[in-house]
């Protein structure tokens, strides 16, 4: 008798076994549709939050560049109806500001106060940094922690007690005194933040260089520094945007020193004057904004190598 249907196979002991069920299954398949889904999701979120940054800069740029009747009447926006109409741009806002409300002598008294407050800290805070990762001295952990601690002190606290020792010393209103400010405020985060990089290199380095007859400064010269780039790039990122935008610290210590005023105190002041002409703070506004947005646009590659710098070890 020959059956129709498949047999099923036999096994020992004269029993048969019933067919195997066969199912279509696509390992990971719901996995990779929610991994998927969260991947756009994040990059939606990424997206809008890079809009929400964009939009304010890009208005006060294209602000900058229009007559102040059009900024009155209509938005910035507006200019996107017809882009390459150039009758709708002016340069006025910019000479006006260069030119009658010295604001070109404001960028170089800032330039004067910036480079030397950030450079100051990351030479001072690297020579710290590399004795706390590697020297052995008494007391090195507990000096560290205090110097660490320091970052949670109000800079408010310290204005009275210091600028009465710069009014004994002459220091005030002098660029002197603005550099020892910025640098004294500036150097427990790079105490800190170098500190964490050095520790993450290989002391075998250094004993190979101690052992053919370096010394701790030849070390940190030689060694430490050209591989500590992208920490030293965070660092000055982070010290001169801090500078450049400061207010307060530059309002205390230059007071009315009007020769030595950076842009922040021009800023103010021209917010105070021109209240209802806000066409010219939009053009002193990106006059302000330029240095500090080629500075990190061009150092951006080791940002974030710097900032996860001792992060992980090993």
């Amino acid at each position: 008798m020959i059956s129709t249907g498949s047999p099923n196979p036999a096994v020992p002991g004269g029993k048969h076994r019933p067919a195997p069920a066969f199912r279509l299954a696509v390992p990971g398949a719901a996995g990779t549709v929610g991994g998927v889904a969260s991947q756009a999701f994040l990059h939606l979120v990424i997206a809008l939050m890079c809009l929400a940054w964009i939009l304010p800069t890009l208005g006060v740029l294209v602000s900058s560049f229009r007559p102040a009747s059009a900024v009155a009447n209509s938005g910035w926006w507006t200019i996107f109806a017809n882009p390459f109409d150039l009758t709708q741009y002016t340069l006025a806002n910019y000479q006006q500001v260069l030119e009658q409300n010295g604001m070109a002598q404001a960028f170089w008294s800032s330039l004067l106060i910036t480079v030397p407050a950030t450079l100051l800290p990351m030479l001072l805070g690297g020579f710290a940094a590399f004795g706390f990762a590697w020297l052995r001295f008494p007391g090195r952990d507990a000096l560290f922690l205090l110097m660490v601690g320091l970052m949670v002190v109000p800079l408010q606290m310290t204005f009275i007690p210091i600028l009465r020792i710069y009014s004994r010393t002459g220091l005030a209103g002098t660029l002197v005194g603005i550099w020892l400010a910025h640098t004294g405020y500036g150097l427990p985060f790079a105490i800190y933040l170098l500190r964490n990089f050095f520790g993450t290199l290989p002391g075998e380095l250094f004993e190979s260089a101690y052992i053919d007859g370096a010394s701790p400064l030849t070390a940190f010269l030689r060694l430490a520094l050209p591989m500590s780039v992208p920490a030293l790039a965070s660092l000055g990122i982070f010290q001169f945007l801090w500078v450049w935008n400061d207010l307060l610290v530059a309002l205390i210590y230059l007071g009315g020193t009007s020769s030595l005023a950076p842009l922040t105190l021009k800023l103010s002041s021209l917010v105070g004057s021109y209240g209802q002409e806000w066409h010219v703070l939009t053009a002193a506004a990106f006059v302000a904004m330029v240095v500090p947005l080629i500075l990190f646009f061009s150092l951006q590659r080791y940002f974030v190598r710097g900032i996860l710098a001792g992060a992980v070890k090993g």
